[in-house]
């Protein structure tokens, strides 16, 4: 494993760490089972794709690397330079995902982590290093802790992310400082577009330092701003942050062992304790989480999460306790401590006001918080997408008045927010709407008329009785909406006493063809 890292910073205050897996995809493919099975000893092998209608050379092993064949080469041509050369398909997307995980497991050392595609990523180490010995003890834990999964990395540390990536990409020796490390960089470093950099190279400026010695108006007029945009940020004269894959959580707490703890009734014990600290800083807020996760990070790499949510705001312990502990018996795939967990992290994500609740006089706790309760509890046992909750939404469209979203995340819908019918007088809608609306063959009076039979599924219904119509019109106001059919509504009851809604999809023309009918519901 390569090590390349800077002696000092900048001064702007930030410091950044940059680890480049230069064989990225060959170290994804070598821990895949078919390349084990596939590839006998030692042999050379490349990672190829279609380009422009030829199989290219994507990525040659350090073995074939060495023996000549480059990225870009022509597969013909690579297999007559080495007749055993092996080769696998390119797959962008596996190596994407492969990086996600370093980036996962990079998450124990900082929560701000950035992927810097295809092959890098970016730490924010400000005020982390001191947990490991200082930044040396910090990069040498990630390579120790990266070596299992890839084993070509490098790494710098600069006071600017555009200058970390630089020196972990092309700094060659060590140097006096890190401005001088920077500065004898190649133009390449600036990751420019091609012609920019061909352009640079034929005017003499070969290096940072070149760029860095001439007045920046002239060479953003002859190279481009991008040129000068990024010289400032690579060197510090422009301040620069990373944005991290995962959103800041509002709130963490973390756990470190000096021991690696292998039971699981250790690691919830050790929840536990994260999820009291947490209630205490959320009433010091006075706010309450409404997602806790607690990330698990294995001795090995590996990492799991457990999530759980609430329907409302929560900072109750003994109640998030219980949540984690149903959600771990209700895993499809158990928790496994392998070799142990050395960390556990527990975030809130999603935090919202929480006034102290008001008990009851005779002591009761509310039913609102009863009913939250029991939702967060299926909820974690289920799964967040079985239970639902309708929430109306402010449309006349039948099928589109309600939305069934995870009852966690829906908000309790008001009273007023649904039509309610009058005492006594039957309800204006069915509980339940078919999806999509099943078609019947209606016999009317009149060509706009009530239906007086129709089939339906088959079997025949006489109408004894009927109300409407009641006229739906597009919602001509809305994008699309003023090209759907006007309906009429009717509501049936049959000489059985079966009562259906029903409606005709739009207006009687002589001149066409005839509107469909279309039961939309039944009435209980």
């Amino acid at each position: 494993m390569n090590r390349q890292s800077s002696a000092t910073g900048t001064g702007t205050g930030r410091r950044y760490l940059a680890l480049w897996f230069s064989f990225l995809s060959v170290d994804r493919l070598v821990r895949t089972k078919s390349f084990r099975s596939a590839v006998p000893g030692d042999a050379p092998f490349a990672l190829v794709e279609k380009v422009r209608g030829a199989i290219r050379i994507a990525q040659p092993c350090p073995d074939a690397l060495a023996l000549g064949l480059t990225p870009g080469l022509a597969l013909a041509d690579a297999r007559a330079r080495v007749p055993e050369l092996q080769v696998f398909d390119a797959d962008p997307g596996a190596d994407q995902s492969f990086l996600e995980r370093l980036s996962d497991d990079c998450d124990r050392y900082t929560p701000m982590v950035a992927i810097d595609p295809p092959d890098g990523l970016t730490l924010d180490i400000t005020g982390c290093a001191h947990l490991f010995g200082g930044e040396a003890g910090l990069a040498a834990d990630i390579e120790a802790r990266m070596q299992r999964r890839a084993s070509h990395l490098r790494h710098a540390i600069a006071a600017t992310p555009e200058g970390a990536q630089a020196l972990a990409r092309f700094q060659s020796a060590p140097a006096a400082s890190e401005d001088a490390a920077l500065r004898r960089l190649p133009v390449a470093a600036l990751r420019l577009e091609p012609e920019t950099e061909m352009a640079l190279r034929r005017a003499g400026l070969k290096s940072i330092g070149d760029l860095a010695a001439r007045p920046a108006t002239p060479l953003a007029a002859r190279f481009g701003e991008d040129a000068t945009n990024m010289l400032a940020l690579v060197l510090g004269l422009t301040d620069s942050r990373i944005t991290p894959r995962r959103p800041l959580p509002a709130l963490f707490f973390e756990r470190r062992f000096a021991e690696p703890i292998g039971r699981t009734g250790d690691a919830l014990r050790a929840i536990d304790e994260l999820t009291e600290e947490a209630a205490q800083a959320l009433e010091e807020r006075r706010k309450g989480g409404r997602r806790f996760i607690a990330r698990l990070f294995r001795s090995d790499g590996d990492m799991r999460d457990l999530a759980v949510e609430t329907g409302l705001p929560c900072r109750d312990p003994a109640l998030l306790a219980r949540l984690f502990r149903e959600r771990v018996e209700t895993l499809a795939d158990p928790l496994d401590p392998g070799f142990g967990f050395d960390m556990i992290r527990l975030s809130v994500p999603m935090v919202e006001p929480l006034a102290p609740s008001q008990l009851q006089l005779e002591g009761g706790s509310l039913n609102e918080e009863a009913m939250a309760n029991l939702v967060d509890k299926l909820s974690t046992r289920l799964g967040r997408g079985r239970l639902r909750r309708l929430v109306p939404r402010d449309t006349h469209i039948p099928e589109q008045a309600a939305l069934a979203l995870p009852a966690v995340e829906a908000p309790a819908p008001s009273p007023s927010g649904w039509t309610t019918p009058q005492p006594g007088e039957p309800p204006l809608r069915p509980i339940h709407l078919f999806d999509p609306p099943q078609p019947i063959e209606v016999i009317a009076e009149a060509p706009d008329g009530p239906p007086r039979r129709f089939r339906w599924r088959r079997s025949m219904h006489d109408i004894a009785r009927f109300e409407g119509p009641e006229r739906i019109a597009p919602e001509w106001w809305r994008p699309g909406q003023d090209e759907r059919p006007t309906r009429d509504y009717y509501r049936l009851e049959d000489v059985r006493g079966r009562r259906f809604w029903v409606f005709r999809n739009g207006l009687q023309d002589r001149e066409r063809e005839h509107p469909r009918w279309y039961v939309h519901g039944l009435f209980a």
